[in-house]
């Protein structure tokens, strides 16, 4: 080995990298490419933007490569960057899970948990999150929620502790899942819609109306069309929309119907503006999976949110089986109208 090769790895460690970078330049390093940007990583920091600025220049120039590209519309890591910045993850998450079995061994229950969930199990994650911190109370919690898309690439970058995913990979990534919960799929249009006075509805007959769906790609509309091709049909998507609540506000506004989890109706139920449709086949039932990589080591807090979210299945099964009832007691009562009124006609 040279003299050069020498002095920048001494003892096992990167010499040359410990004396030239710092912990706080790392930290602001993670935060730039986490949030694709300057001035979200200096809002999140706390941090001036010039400084931000100053400490990635002399990371960089430590580095002595281009660590992100900016080209583009979007800021994006090189390839130096990408390894750099799964590098400072996989030492942040060292250190947070050094922190929390020192903790542990203090007879402390202080420690953080970072948890990632696509955007539907926004409407009840933060109920169990709520349970577990009442329990929990010195755990810090971090939210992050996102599509599916950037679910994957958080998982690949391994940038939190547990994920919570209504439909796994099956080839993309190696992920040890927990099926935990319902995650009923259902039918939805405005409340005076033509459909809501019907029941039994056909696939056949669904299939005629325009579709408010989410994009190509995510777990429900994947579901659909399955269901729809096993008819030897396919919904007439007349619009994408990217969130559950623009699709929600596009059925109300009558522009088509759609299928979302039931968990999106939890606040309004069923006194807000969507109704549920009596449609074969449906409500869907599917699960929701917390997931984790097959390679990864759970923290003590990690594994005891795992436990802890297991658990609350009944709690969430519960509350799905009273929200449908909700629903289908309208639809009995819509129907009970309906034939009194045909029989008054006759």
């Amino acid at each position: 080995m040279s003299g050069q090769s020498n002095s920048r790895l001494k003892g096992g460690l990167p010499d040359y990298l410990i004396r030239h970078t710092t912990f706080r330049q790392m930290q602001i390093f993670e935060a730039i490419i986490r949030l694709g940007s300057f001035t979200r990583a200096a809002e999140e920091l706390f941090l001036t933007q010039p400084t931000v600025s100053t400490q990635f220049r002399k990371l960089a120039d430590a580095i002595e490569l281009p660590l992100i590209d900016q080209s583009g519309r979007q800021l994006k890591a090189t390839e130096a960057g990408q390894e750099l910045y799964r590098a400072i993850r996989k030492i942040f998450d060292t250190l947070s899970d050094l922190d929390t079995r020192i903790a542990g061994l203090k007879g402390l229950q202080r420690g953080r948990l970072r948890l990632s969930v696509v955007t539907t199990a926004q409407y009840f994650t933060p109920e169990i999150l709520g349970d577990f911190s009442r329990h929990y109370p010195a755990i810090d919690v971090l939210l992050e929620v996102t599509n599916r898309e950037h679910i994957f690439e958080r998982i690949l970058n391994n940038e939190d502790d547990l994920y919570i995913l209504g439909q796994p990979p099956e080839k993309e990534l190696s992920l040890k899942v927990y099926p935990f919960a319902p995650n009923p799929l259902v039918v939805m249009a405005s409340k005076n819609h033509p459909l809501c006075q019907e029941s039994d509805i056909t696939i056949e007959r669904l299939a005629k109306e325009p579709f408010i769906s989410r994009e190509v790609g995510s777990g429900i509309r994947n579901t659909v069309t399955r269901l729809f091709s096993q008819k030897g049909l396919v919904p007439d998507v007349r619009m994408e929309l990217g969130s559950n609540e623009a699709i929600k506000h596009a059925i109300v506004g009558g522009l088509g119907v759609g299928v979302l989890s039931l968990h999106t109706l939890t606040l309004e139920g069923a006194n807000g503006p969507v109704d549920v449709l009596d449609v074969e086949g449906f409500p869907i039932e599917r699960k929701w999976f917390l997931a984790h990589s097959k390679d990864k080591e759970l923290s003590p807090i990690a594994r005891t949110f795992l436990e802890f979210a297991k658990a609350s299945e009944p709690m969430v099964k519960q509350r799905m089986h009273e929200l449908y009832a909700q629903f289908s007691r309208r639809h009995k009562k819509n129907r009970k109208k309906k034939s009194k009124k045909n029989s008054m006609a006759v």
